[in-house]
């Protein structure tokens, strides 16, 4: 016996077919994808979006496995495109190809379920001409396997190929330049089998040797990286740009404190007490963040004042907000302060339980289960 998912793919495929035969009342998609060395996940990814496409174009940026022979399965639109440590310029590309109304972006770990199968085919049943992009759910499966802050997200997923420009207002009439947005209840399935971290932060660095300017929202995500699954040598990369942005008077006081954060972690890193703690008194004698309040229990941790250390990594998950890092606000710091009263119960029994009890807060964590953007 067929599955429902099965019966009803073949359902709606049936339907497509006899609504292209007269009026087209479903709206078009091109899938566009970037895609390098994916042939473990390609194939999963297409077979679960394949039947919503009127058409897959895949643009290759140097594969050197299988990748490109498993999309000649799908498509025959499959293109190079020089790799120049660029997505915007690849993602673009892409764009240029597509020729349907909308256009739906996927990687290649992404996967959508039966369920969503059904709700993204609603959405293009039934979709109103004046939306332009529509959000979908992403979901971080594999919480330990992702450099966000929370397990579920909002993207921008699908969006209009060509954008018409409409007049709004009854009166002082002008024209709507921002895009209407849907945001779904489609969940995409993020199923990565390995962290990107290491070739953003290179990307990142490459683009500030280079003299180029990055955005705040990039700026952001790069400070996140760093304070994520940045290695030393990665902080030491990224140390002048970071203090070019913080002694940058024009700059935000967010994006402040977020070179503060990286600065901090760095010259701890580097064991450079004097300069670590220029950016840890600064920030705490503002609204501190956990980020800070982390590294300073780490600092002291290493000096091996335990008790004071404690009251730092306390002072990360209940006295203050992460800004980049929500681990510091949670199971790294609980996992830290467990081990101070671990080593302080040598001396002292009695903070033999307080450890236990930190240890068993560390391990039933979990990130919050949604935020949009």
């Amino acid at each position: 016996m067929k599955s429902v998912f099965k019966r009803n793919r073949e359902k709606y495929r049936y339907d497509i077919v006899n609504t292209k035969k007269g009026e087209q009342f479903m709206i078009t998609i091109s899938l566009c994808m970037i895609v390098k060395n994916e042939e473990r996940v390609l194939r999963r990814c297409l077979e679960s979006v394949k039947e919503l496409m009127d058409e897959i174009i895949i643009v290759d940026t140097g594969s050197t496995d299988g990748t490109k022979k498993i999309a000649s399965e799908y498509t025959d639109k499959i293109y190079d495109f020089k790799w120049i440590d660029d997505f915007s310029a690849a993602r673009n590309f892409s764009f240029s190809k597509a020729t349907k109304d909308y256009i739906y972006v996927a990687d290649a770990d992404e996967v959508l379920d039966s369920e969503n199968f059904l709700e993204f085919m609603k959405i293009k049943e039934c979709m109103m001409d004046e939306i332009e992009i529509v959000q979908m759910k992403y979901i971080n499966e594999n919480a330990d396997n992702n450099l966000q802050n929370s397990r579920t997200e909002y993207r921008p997923k699908l969006f209009k190929r060509l954008r018409t420009f409409t007049w709004i207002d009854p009166i002082h009439e002008t024209v709507r330049t921002h895009p209407v947005v849907f945001e779904s209840d489609i969940c995409i399935l993020h199923k990565p089998e390995g962290v990107h971290g290491a070739r953003d932060l290179s990307i990142f660095y490459r683009h500030i040797q280079n003299g180029e300017t990055l955005s705040k929202r990039v700026r952001n995500m790069y400070a996140r990286e760093l304070l994520i699954i940045g290695t030393l040598e990665d902080f030491n990369n990224a140390t002048d740009y970071f203090e070019q942005i913080y002694a940058d008077e024009s700059i935000d006081d967010d994006s402040k404190k977020e070179a503060a954060c990286v600065l901090g972690r760095g010259y701890r890193l580097n064991g450079d007490t004097l300069n670590f703690f220029k950016y840890a008194l600064k920030d705490v004698l503002t609204e501190s963040c956990s980020e800070m309040c982390y590294d300073l229990g780490e600092m002291y941790f290493a000096a091996g004042d335990y008790l004071e250390a404690a009251i730092w990594f306390y002072n990360a998950i209940y006295e203050t907000s992460c800004i980049l890092d929500i681990h510091t606000s949670g199971d790294l710091s609980l996992y830290r302060i467990a081990e101070c009263y671990e080593r302080l119960g040598c001396k002292d029994p009695s903070y033999k339980q307080c450890a236990q009890e930190y240890a068993e807060l560390a391990k039933n964590w979990k990130l919050p289960e949604e935020i949009c953007n």
